[in-house]
């Protein structure tokens, strides 16, 4: 197909723009194949470049002659462009529908997107799971790099290498593998340097109605435990669903095969529930007519707020079994690959000093994301306007970089990124010029070739120049364990995605660069201090000199 059908009128002139904290504009807009662009001939003035995957929706009104196109994104702005004449508006109208819908991947940007900066380092190699392993090799002598599932046979949402016990070998993985949702078989997730304890993750047990059960699975799990050590498993579903699971064939593990594990339900919402929560929110943040009662009200309504103490919660619980119970854990709910990744990322976040700076929290994401299967093609494939949702849309990764947000808003200085970091992988995640977050799993990106034929977006962030943008003028490095408040009074409305483009941060953004100033001058003291003492201890060894016989 070639994207010139789509395109009934390429380029209209005396195009009036309206987005927020900007003037209106008058230019030319162009379509192309990817790009929405407006330019104009006035001096200082922005161009507009918007990704046709970014758009979410569109409206069109029209008065007399002038058609108008709002358009809704998936990062929440809307734009405004006023064109005249009805059949150019009608037109542009259908082709951006056309160029923001389309069906195959191979056509997005991603494939024709050629970087015009130096690629310093491959991200493609940056986070791989044998080099993951590496760093905890020395310690976890019990454990092992399994290639089972190198040609994705054995679970088609897993990466070719995964860790699992030493004592397992693959054929008792095989059979695992058909008793678990998805074949997704139990595999380390994290493992605590402190105590030896670690995370697990995996889908749902096929027990059934009839309790079914695998002698290989539950060997594989207890060969996590320690001798006299009890395990907890936490499932994300409250126990009514998970009871309910056995009917359609999945189900959760029984007591009575599992003796040494103690099962603990959470409850955290799925699909079309968070789709709902994150539309309800957008609205009342984008309603500027609304006293303060009806806001609250509205907020409170989205549940969006409770849906981040219930993961929080999930996690903080997660992460104490492991920390202060001297505990494993193996976490799951159906699929294993939304509410389960949420956990183990975030009770990794409070756990492990690493996963709270830069290249440590990208590796998280790698691993714990990206190869662990959360299928972000589906779940990300509409945002906050969509009219026509799908059953898969679902706002699970932004959620986490929620969680994220709120415990760095706790902990301001023990995290190597600043918020811009998480704004910057909530738009990537949903629109982008980089492959990174194309297809559901590492099987759908090998069979689209994406290492080859795109630029991940780890090439892109882990240069000098843009590190500066996203790192943290607070950090100072913190090795210990931090645990977040998850008190209603201590969850706040994430403004810088929800209201960021309702309301400027020119104010926020001074206060900001003062600050930047501030620690930076703090710096040039200290350096000076230091050099002073040096040469002060310096004088007074000559003079201790000078003054002996």
């Amino acid at each position: 197909m070639e994207f010139a059908e789509l395109i009934k009128t390429p380029r209209v002139d005396n195009v009036v723009l309206h987005r927020p904290f900007y003037p209106a504009v008058e230019g030319t807009l162009c379509l192309t194949g990817h790009h929405l662009i407006l330019s104009s001939r006035q001096d200082s003035t922005e161009e507009l470049w918007l990704l046709h995957s970014n758009i979410d929706a569109i409206d069109k009104r029209f008065v007399g002659p002038l058609g108008t196109i709002i358009i809704k994104c998936k990062d929440f702005r809307i734009i405004q462009l006023d064109i005249p004449g009805m059949e150019e508006c009608l037109n542009i109208a259908s082709s951006i529908e056309a160029l923001s819908t389309l069906d195959s991947i191979t056509l997005m940007y991603p494939f024709f997107y050629r970087p015009m900066f130096e690629v310093v380092e491959d991200g493609w190699h940056s986070f791989l799971p044998e080099q993951e392993f590496e760093l905890y090799s020395s310690a976890i002598s019990e454990w092992r790099l399994s290639y089972v599932n190198q040609e994705f046979a054995v679970c088609p949402s897993y990466p070719p290498a995964v860790t699992v016990p030493k004592a397992i070998d693959d054929d008792a993985l095989r059979k695992v593998a058909a008793f678990r949702h998805g074949g997704r078989f139990p595999v380390l997730s994290y493992y605590h340097k402190k105590n030896g304890m670690v995370i697990m993750r995996s889908g749902q047990p096929l027990t059934g109605t009839n309790g079914r059960r695998c002698k290989e699975d539950e060997k594989l799990i207890n060969a996590t435990l320690r001798a006299g050590k009890r395990g907890y498993i936490i499932d994300t579903r409250p126990l009514n669903v998970a009871q309910q699971a056995r009917a359609k064939g999945g189900g959760f593990e029984q007591e009575a095969h599992y003796p040494q594990w103690r099962r603990i339900h959470k409850s955290i919402e799925r699909y079309h529930i968070l789709q709902e929560s994150l539309i309800k929110l957008v609205e009342s943040c984008n309603d500027q007519t609304q006293n303060m009662d009806r806001w609250l009200s509205k907020l409170e309504a989205s549940n969006w707020l409770t849906h981040i103490k219930e993961i929080l919660t999930t996690a903080c619980l997660a992460a104490q079994c492991l920390d202060r119970e001297g505990a494993s854990i193996l976490i799951h709910g159906t699929e294993g690959t939304d509410s389960t990744l949420q956990v183990t990322s975030l009770a990794q976040i409070i756990l492990e000093p690493r996963s709270r700076t830069i290249r440590g929290f990208e590796a998280l994401i790698e691993r714990e994301w990206l190869q662990a299967g959360h299928p972000f093609q589906q779940r990300c494939a509409q945002s906050a306007y969509c009219n026509s949702k799908q059953k898969w849309e679902s706002p699970v990764f932004l959620l986490f970089l929620d969680c994220v947000w709120q415990i760095l808003r706790q902990f301001p200085c023990s995290f190597e990124f600043n918020e811009n970091f998480l704004i910057m992988l909530f738009e990537h995640a949903y629109a982008s010029q980089f492959g990174t977050f194309l297809g559901n799993n590492e099987s759908e990106r090998c069979k689209l070739k994406l290492q080859q034929k795109t630029m991940s977006l780890w090439s892109w962030v882990n240069r000098p120049s843009e590190l500066s943008k996203l790192t943290n003028p607070l950090f100072e490095a913190n090795n210990l364990v931090i645990w977040p408040s998850v008190a209603p009074q201590s969850l706040q409305l994430w403004e810088g995605i929800f209201l960021r483009w309702n309301r400027s941060s020119k104010y926020l953004d001074e206060a900001y660069e003062e600050m930047v100033n501030i620690i930076e001058y703090n710096k040039q003291l200290q350096a000076k201090v230091n050099l002073l003492r040096r040469q002060l201890a310096e004088l007074e060894t000559e003079d201790g000199v000078q003054e002996s016989p």
